[in-house]
């Protein structure tokens, strides 16, 4: 019986380079911003707005050489 044929997706992670430690480890050293925005309404009138922002990386790259004093 013979495999199905793989599909892109399956194609890209079978010949990936980097393992989830790497990638881990690059975005922790580069850091990444996460923004979105949130608007709940009724019947065409805006009630709440949300704007969301997150950074996420290694503390050594927020902090000041030597930490706090």
């Amino acid at each position: 019986m013979r495999k199905p044929p793989r599909t892109p997706a399956q194609e890209i992670i079978a010949h990936a380079d980097s393992s989830l430690l790497e990638i881990i480890d690059l975005v922790l050293n580069k850091g990444v911003t996460l923004q979105g925005e949130v608007i709940l309404g009724v019947a065409g009138v805006d009630l709440i707005y949300l704007r969301l922002n997150a950074l996420l990386c290694a503390a050594d790259k927020v902090l000041p050489p030597g930490g706090r004093k």
